[in-house]
């Protein structure tokens, strides 16, 4: 198993990072993407993967909440960044209309000079979308035949949205929102839309965890132990053998993330 977005550089995972990754490990997880989401996350992630080589890979970007950041300074440390062989993709990045902790300017103008970043470098792009899917897709569209790859990471939407990105050739990363019974109730019926070769596996810790757990972790903390519950989730719902799905899942990631095998 591979989990596509891990935040690892949070606060949250300080005192027992290590411990954290044994039992990702004895969980069967053979990988994890560490996630960037601006500069000096970007850099930690990339610092924490050259310390576990082979097991951890990271992302560097700017993601939509810190869209404001993303000044001269940082498209030179993206640049940096974009060549070490531990970075698999760049982003975070992408729209989020949700919370709007940046403006949607500043954040159009981070995802378009991230989006030309990935172009540039031939790096598959990790994206951010929330409540912004049609400018979003207005945005993605002009780049879509010159990027080497890009997923939808925690994909959240609509079967209408998912139906678009489909079309537009992305690929979809699901997480424990799928597990959620205020909000994720959908996920159950369209994931099965999914192709075997789009459909990516993510954890997003040390948030989204999966509330269907049982019996409840104490801790709110989500950790990539949990992903092969999620996974078990998404075969159920797919009515698919869930060994079919992890080979399946795993091929897809490696290929797309270009990951040593």
């Amino acid at each position: 198993m591979i989990d596509i977005g891990v935040n690892l550089t949070n606060s949250r995972f300080d005192k027992d990072l290590p411990a954290v990754l044994e039992q990702a490990k004895q969980a069967g997880l053979s990988k994890l993407i560490v996630t960037g989401t601006n500069i000096t996350e970007s850099e930690q992630a990339l610092t924490l993967s050259k310390s576990y080589p082979g097991f951890l890979y990271s992302t560097a970007g700017v993601h939509p909440h810190d869209a404001s950041s993303m000044d001269q300074r940082a498209l030179t440390k993206l640049r940096e960044l974009l060549v070490q062989p531990e970075v698999k993709a760049v982003g975070e990045c992408g729209l989020d209309f949700n919370r709007n902790f940046t403006t949607p300017a500043e954040q159009e103008h981070a995802f378009i000079q991230q989006l030309e970043l990935a172009v540039e470098y031939q790096l598959p792009v990790f994206m951010h979308e929330r409540d912004a899917s049609v400018r979003f897709i207005e945005l993605v569209s002009p780049y879509i035949k010159q990027l080497s790859n890009a997923v939808v990471h925690c994909f959240t939407g609509t079967q209408a949205e998912l139906e678009q990105y489909l079309a537009l050739g992305l690929h979809i990363g699901i997480t424990g929102w799928i597990c959620d019974e205020r909000r994720g109730q959908h996920l159950l019926d369209i994931v099965k839309m999914i192709p075997d070769n789009r459909l990516m596996l993510e954890t997003d810790s040390p948030y989204l965890l999966p509330r269907s757990m049982r019996p409840k972790p104490k801790s709110s903390r989500n950790e990539p132990k949990y992903l092969p519950y999620i996974a078990k989730t998404i075969a159920d719902a797919r009515q698919q053998d869930l060994q079919l799905l992890l080979s399946n899942t795993q091929q897809t990631t490696n290929t797309f993330f270009n990951l040593t095998i």
